[in-house]
């Protein structure tokens, strides 16, 4: 076995929440005097008005399986046509390339292993990722390598864009597939996916991004990109959770990982979740209308957030600002603080942030994207996700600006640390 690393409008109110004093958190600890604050985008959004309305029309009207030939599966069938188009012009792809999954997780997994496996015969099964993926494609790739696959892992530089030098030179004939994520989800800093996907083509691999934490923030474009896959997740723009596709180019051929029936053109087995997948159809087509708005508007957002937190907190740290980012995402870093006992006092304060993938959360290990930059060992233990969406306000920033000094000097005071 190989595994070769490669050197170097949304208001969220709690009805339950306990009334605590500021100085006396108890239970979930949500002040009252506060309305509690969503700054975890990137882990999920809430589902959008739209897309809402769909899933519950579809719940009571469209009865049929959509792979049934009478009125009511053509009712469903037409559902997920209408979700298929929808889905394909926010990222300028067409229907027929679209294939329905649960999520993020399970595009990323028929892309991967789906595209190895295809390749394997003609002699092409080394896998080349990047350090800063997501878990999906990360322990997907190690999956791969415990099961004999060659993978490389190809470094990140210190502002968090990969090293495109070492992934040139990862790259072989006998590579299958080159995976390298749009915009990270921790970070938000934006790759050269389309400058990947070339490289991929010179040596005749396929390539695969994970757009999750990109679609519906920054515009898409798959024709663009130059990419032979795309993975997106529907809950991350306002869609139902357990909603995904992988966008696939016409004539790239992959292994179906789930086998079963003919849905989705034999690509994924199984009986289409129409209500959930018509809700993300819907989604899809409410953030392209307000995308270019909407995008502005929560950039201005997060560098109001970022510029506040500077100046008021001292030995503060934005990481990956140096790069292009997706305008929602910022990853600060407080020297002396425990990035996981800063989300618990927010939380208390009634802001909702975290410390980085919601896949990984529970595990006590550092970020390993943040590891990846080099940063330092208190950077990586001191950092917190901030991300915003559509239903982020100015005086939710201001409240998250005004809460947040306080908050880092009493965490550093209770660790022995100085202000």
């Amino acid at each position: 076995m190989e595994f070769r690393i490669q050197d170097s409008g949304f208001r969220i109110r709690n009805a339950e929440s306990k009334s605590v004093s500021d100085d006396r958190p108890t239970g979930r600890g949500i002040v009252d005097s506060i309305v509690p604050i969503y700054l975890d985008y990137n882990a999920t959004a809430p589902l959008c008005g739209a897309a809402a309305d769909v899933v519950i029309r579809a719940l009571r009207e469209q009865i049929g399986n959509a792979s049934s030939v009478h009125r009511f599966g053509q009712q469903a069938k037409a559902a997920l046509d209408d979700a298929r188009d929808q889905v394909a012009a926010l990222i300028n792809g067409d229907a027929a390339e679209m294939v329905f999954t649960s999520g993020g997780t399970e595009a990323d997994n028929l892309a991967i292993r789906g595209a190895a496996q295809a390749q394997a015969s003609a002699g092409r099964r080394r896998v080349v990722v990047a350090a800063i993926e997501h878990e999906a494609v990360v322990n997907t790739a190690k999956a791969l390598a415990r099961d004999g696959w060659p993978v490389t892992v190809v470094p990140a530089r210190a502002d968090g864009v990969i090293d495109l030098d070492a992934l040139r030179d990862a790259l072989d004939a006998q590579t299958a597939v080159v995976s390298l994520m749009l915009a990270n989800n921790e970070t938000g800093v934006i790759q050269p996916v389309a400058e990947c996907a070339r490289l991929a083509r010179t040596c005749g691999a396929l390539s695969h991004t994970d757009a999750v934490q990109a679609v519906g923030r920054i515009p898409v474009d798959v024709r663009a990109l130059g990419v032979d896959m795309l993975s997106l997740s529907g809950h991350k723009f306002g869609g139902p959770k357990g909603t995904g596709v992988l966008w696939v180019r016409r004539g790239v051929t992959l292994t179906a990982q789930q086998t079963g029936g003919r849905q989705e053109r034999g690509r994924r087995a199984g009986t289409e979740n129409v209500p959930s997948l018509a809700g993300m159809g819907a989604a899809a087509a409410d953030v392209r209308q307000s995308l270019a708005a909407t995008s502005a508007r929560i950039a201005a957002l997060r560098d109001r957030l970022e510029s506040g937190i500077l100046a008021a907190v001292p030995r503060s740290f934005v990481n990956g600002t140096t790069a292009s980012r997706v305008p929602n995402t910022s990853n600060l870093s407080f020297e002396h603080v425990e990035g996981e006992s800063l989300v618990i006092a927010l939380d208390l304060e009634g802001i909702a942030v975290s410390t980085g993938s919601a896949c990984s959360s529970g595990t006590l290990e550092p970020s390993h994207v943040l590891r990846a930059m080099g940063l330092s060992a208190s950077r990586v233990q001191g950092a917190v996700r901030f991300s915003l969406g559509p239903g982020t306000t100015e005086r939710e920033i201001e409240q998250v600006v005004a809460v947040l000094p306080r908050t880092v000097a009493r965490l550093r005071q209770l660790g022995g640390a100085q202000r």
